[in-house]
């Protein structure tokens, strides 16, 4: 230890030399601190470590708390892997919140886009992401994030290119960011930017600002023409069905009298066939036996009954019938 001299009641003296030993002290400290802080580090639970010596990947570590080469000769980079992000094209978002404010500026640049129709349209959409591998993520492409929005514009322009106007704002939406998601993995797997699409969402698809006041009218017109027709399917269907049961029921109707009416003259037929082969066995008996029912039929009906000898001639000249006198029996 290095000590000083000082004057005590004229005497010199040695003392040792503490404030240089107390610096010692603190740079010792300091280093060991240095040390501890540059040795060990602290991955959070949603992303991982990636480990560089010297420039050069050498592993990856998981959450929790790791040990590395201090004084920068491995180093770390943290990559959030749980995250999803989020880029947008044709917007940008300002401030997020229950009423969400946008940037102000002109993005038509990346999308404004031709239909296959030949019609243009402006389509904002967004493509949700995270990070899969973050080895490729850092080190295969020099700018993943650029890269993909690039991959992104250049599958939707192909995409509104092959349909038209109506089926990118109406129809085929769904259809389509299926097919974009597919597309844009396929580009990034093959560029090895070690980014998984999370999902591609189509948000405003309008026709360009000139020419929005004409798409609105055309489209009051669909629905229009749609509302008649309508109108007219909903009249249709309640006449025409209608129409329909009545026709069935008449020709039900007439169907059910003309079986009855075949019947009862079937019924009367074998009727008359049954007593005309009766009437064939014993023809004397039955003719008597007619006679007699249509006697006792006319008979009781009759007030005054008259019976006269049939040789008679001119006789009922003389006779005196009564105004209320109904018929005479020969």
């Amino acid at each position: 230890m290095e000590k000083r001299t000082v004057q005590v009641g004229g005497e010199t003296i040695e003392v040792p030399d503490v404030s240089k030993s107390w610096l010692m002290v603190a740079a010792g400290v300091l280093v060991a601190l240095w040390l501890v802080f540059s040795a060990f580090y602290t991955v959070d639970a949603d992303e991982v470590g990636v480990i560089q010596r010297f420039g050069r990947y050498t592993r990856t570590t998981e959450p929790g708390l790791h040990f590395k080469l201090p004084f920068d000769m491995e180093t770390v980079v943290k990559v959030k892997v749980q995250r999803v992000f989020k880029e947008e094209f044709g917007f940008r978002t300002a401030q997020a919140g229950v009423r969400t404010e946008y940037a102000r500026g002109d993005f038509t640049g990346e999308s404004l886009m031709l239909t296959g129709d030949l019609n243009s349209a402006v389509v904002d959409w967004i493509v949700q992401y995270r990070v899969k591998d973050p080895v490729k993520y850092l080190f295969q492409v020099r700018n993943v994030v650029e890269t993909l929005r690039d991959v992104s514009e250049s599958v939707m322009r192909e995409l509104v290119g092959d349909h038209s106007v109506d089926e990118v704002i109406v129809l085929s939406r769904q259809d389509i960011e299926t097919l974009a998601q597919v597309a844009t993995q396929k580009l990034l797997d093959d560029f090895e930017t070690g980014i998984d699409i999370v999902t591609i969402k189509l948000q405003d698809v309008n026709p360009p600002p000139p020419v929005q006041p004409a798409f609105n009218e055309v489209n009051e017109a669909r629905q229009e023409k749609e509302r008649i027709i309508n109108e007219a399917l909903e009249a249709y269907n309640k006449v025409v069905p209608q129409a329909r049961g009545q026709a069935e029921q008449t020709i039900r109707q007439a169907e059910g009298y003309a079986t009855n009416r075949v019947n009862r003259a079937q019924g009367d037929a074998e009727k008359f066939n049954a007593v005309r082969q009766e009437y064939n066995k014993a023809k004397n008996v039955t003719r008597r036996r007619l006679y007699l029912e249509t006697m006792l039929d006319i008979i009781p009906s009759l007030e005054n009954i008259y019976i006269i000898d049939e040789s008679q001639k001119g006789v009922i000249p003389l006779l005196q019938f009564p105004a209320s006198s109904k018929g005479v029996q020969n």
